[in-house]
Formats: structure tokens, C-alpha cells, sequence
């Protein structure tokens, strides 16, 4: 097997591996109903008689349960004050029961019925429903037409205000993935060699997962090497990697939901000095924006921050290019991608708890681009890493 620039090869990288995710455990079922508990208080204060949750990540926070969302409805009612009610087919009870975190009664359709009239019936009497905000337009549709009189209307105030708030079990779950997949990429730059190609390296980083504890690989993972780079999420044809390519690799796990997204920059040789200056503005980007982000300022302030620093630095401004063509960051969960977002639109005000990545991505179109990408969360106190952030781009993983 050919051997990396490190003296390694990805046989000997895998079996140096540890599994570093078998001590983690899910969340339990008493902070599920303390979530419940706490939605239910939110939609009072609110004026909502109930909230529907669709299978997905918000069911999946409230209630424990693990449901991937179909065009069958499967979802749990919840109601201001009382049990929530699950909702599904008939031949799939048994299963949603085995996968059913937080107890409650189960109302199933046969595949002939109506499951919206279904759930019609079962909110009958709520005046004011929250309605998951990621329900797919025919299931919102097939509700609204069900629920008749009945006033539905945007749940995200009272469902997403828990889950971008994180507990300290979030927290260290999600600890864990990205400290697992920091050592996943290091191994990977270890494995690097002069033509070798990006499905490989994929290849690698999936199997690396693997072996750290993640049960199902990579979450994504994302390759780019030279002028491919420049290109925040990919090429349809990626090339092979040559002497003095910027490398760009942004890749992810999860354990028990909880997701990791970490990216790193660096060349595959010596920098030349304009890859060196535009990585040493990257990172003063992301210091900025980490250095704005301050409970009770607004999520826009980071990205602010970051476009500030890049355009004092030669770069944008705004959206221009060569400069940062993407927001500097988004919230993360159980979802890669969930509120509230580091960009100028989001004014939701930082609090305890919120998690960011922060990756004001530099691109310069033809040439490279660099991403350094890590992710912080809000203490009492200010942002706190959960990762740190690359030392240089000669040494990039300190």
C-alpha cells in the first residue's frame, strides 16, 4: 500500500484507532419528559391548546423516539397540559411501539383511513395548534384541511426554542463526536499521498469513523483538493491530488443523534506565500466572529465580525469574491444543520446552551479555498470551543 507524507497508510491508521464513543449513552427518558414538560409550559404561555410533532428530529428531541418521515404520518400530539398521544398506521404498531421513548397512547389508520382526519379527532376541542415546523407542505396541507375551523399556525417559537438551547448530556455528546472526528482527521492527513483520490480518502474517513465508535460512518464527508476547494460543498469531478494542492476536508459523525461537522485546511507540500497569507486571514476570521459571539448579542454580530475582519484584510467585501461567499455558521443538534444561523438575517440573541459552528470560508476562485472550520457553544461566560482551532497551516493540528 502507498505510504502518506506522514510514513503512514490507511491499514495502519485504522488499527491505530481506539473506539472513543462506546462510553457514550442516549439521552434518558427523564430529560425527554422534562423537554415535554417544558414545551407544554411554552405553549401556554403562547396560547396554544396542543403542538403536533412529525416523525423526524423534533420528535425525536421531545418524546426519544426514532421515526424517519414518510409520506405515512407518524408523529406524536402534544397537548398544554395532559399525555401526549402518538399517531400512525395500524400494521406499523408494534414497530413504533419498540422504538417509542416516552410512553404514551398510540391511535392508529389503516391504510384505507384518513390519518388527518385521525388526528382531527384527537384534537378535538384545541382552538390553536403549533405545527412542527418541518412538516413537508402535504402533510401541513392535509392537517389545515382536516383540522377546518381549527387555527394552525407555525410552531417554531415554542417546538425549537428547547432544542437550540442544549443540555449539558447534549453537550457532552456532542463533545465526544467532534473530539472523534479530530483524531479522524488527523489520521487522514497522515495517509496522503501524491495522486491519490478524493473517493479514498472518503473511503478512509467512513471506515475511521467506524472503528472511533460512530455505528454508522461518516455522517457526510466532503474532499476537495487545488482549485476543487474553492468550492464550498464539491465538484462534480474531483481531481486527484498533486504536489502544493490546498486540501480541504469537512466531515462529520453522530452518536445517539448528536452530530459532529469539523473542516480542515491545508496544503499537501510547502505553502507557497499566498496560500499562507489567505489561511492566516481565515483564521483571523473565525477568532473574530468567536470573539463577537457574546450572550445577548445577536447571531448576526458573529458573521458581522468575520466580514469585518475579511474585508480589513483585503477580501469581499460583503459576499464578493475572492472573500466569504457563505454565512459564517449555523446551530447543530441532532440535525448537521439547525437554528439559529451566524449570518446577517438571524438577530435571535445568543443564550446559554446555543452551539455554532464557526467557518467563514475564504474562497478564491481558480486557485483555493480555505476553510477552518470548528464549533463553539454559549456558556454562562461567553463561547467556549469544543475543538481548537488550527495552530497554522504548517503545523494545522497543533
Amino acid at each position: 500500500m502507498t505510504r502518506g507524507v506522514g510514513g503512514s497508510d490507511a491499514a495502519t491508521e485504522l488499527a491505530k484507532l481506539d473506539n472513543m464513543l462506546g462510553h457514550c449513552r442516549p439521552i434518558p427518558v427523564t430529560e425527554h419528559e422534562a423537554r415535554i414538560a417544558a414545551l407544554q409550559a411554552r405553549l401556554r404561555a403562547l396560547g396554544f391548546d396542543a403542538a403536533y410533532l412529525d416523525a423526524g428530529s423534533n420528535l425525536t428531541y421531545y418524546t426519544g423516539t426514532k421515526w424517519h418521515p414518510s409520506e405515512r404520518m407518524v408523529g406524536a400530539l402534544v397537548p398544554a397540559d395532559g399525555a401526549i398521544t402518538y399517531i400512525g398506521p395500524a400494521f406499523e404498531e408494534g414497530t413504533i411501539l419498540g422504538f417509542m421513548g416516552v410512553q404514551g397512547a398510540l391511535a392508529v389508520w389503516d391504510e384505507h383511513e384518513d390519518s388527518y382526519a385521525l388526528a382531527a379527532r384527537m384534537l378535538s376541542g384545541a382552538r390553536r395548534i403549533a405545527l412542527d415546523p418541518a412538516l413537508p407542505l402535504f402533510r401541513y396541507t392535509g392537517l389545515r384541511q382536516a383540522l377546518g375551523s381549527t387555527f394552525v399556525e407555525d410552531g417554531s417559537a415554542p417546538i425549537l426554542y428547547g432544542r437550540a438551547r442544549k443540555s449539558a448530556t447534549e453537550l457532552a455528546l456532542m463533545q465526544a463526536t467532534k473530539d472523534a472526528t479530530l483524531e479522524v482527521h488527523k489520521a487522514a492527513a497522515r495517509i496522503l499521498y501524491e495522486g491519490i483520490s478524493t473517493s479514498e480518502v472518503t473511503e478512509f474517513i467512513h471506515a475511521a469513523h467506524k472503528k472511533i465508535g460512530a455505528p454508522g460512518g461518516s455522517t457526510f464527508c466532503i474532499v476537495l483538493f487545488g482549485p476543487d476547494s474553492a468550492f464550498p460543498h464539491g465538484v462534480a469531478n474531483p481531481k486527484t491530488l498533486e504536489l502544493g494542492d490546498m486540501v480541504l476536508i469537512d466531515t462529520g459523525c453522530a452518536i445517539h443523534g448528536y452530530q459532529s461537522d469539523i473542516t480542515r485546511s491545508y496544503v499537501f507540500g510547502e505553502p507557497t506565500s499566498e496560500q499562507r497569507r489567505v489561511w492566516n486571514a481565515e483564521k483571523a476570521c473565525q477568532r473574530a466572529a468567536f470573539e463577537a459571539a457574546q450572550i445577548g448579542e445577536p447571531s448576526a454580530a458573529a458573521d458581522a465580525a468575520a466580514r469585518s475582519e475579511a474585508e480589513r484584510l483585503g477580501f469581499g467585501p460583503d459576499y464578493q469574491l475572492p472573500g466569504i461567499p457563505h454565512r459564517t455558521g449555523h446551530g447543530i443538534g441532532l440535525d448537521i444543520h439547525e437554528g439559529p444561523y451566524l449570518v446577517g438575517s438571524d438577530q435571535t440573541p445568543l443564550d446559554v446552551g446555543m452551539c455554532f459552528s464557526n467557518e467563514p470560508m475564504i474562497c478564491v476562485p481558480g486557485e483555493f479555498g480555505i476553510r477552518l472550520e470548528d464549533h463553539f457553544y454559549m456558556s454562562e461566560d461567553g463561547p467556549r470551543w469544543f475543538t481548537q482551532p488550527s495552530k497554522s497551516v504548517d503545523d494545522p493540528f497543533g
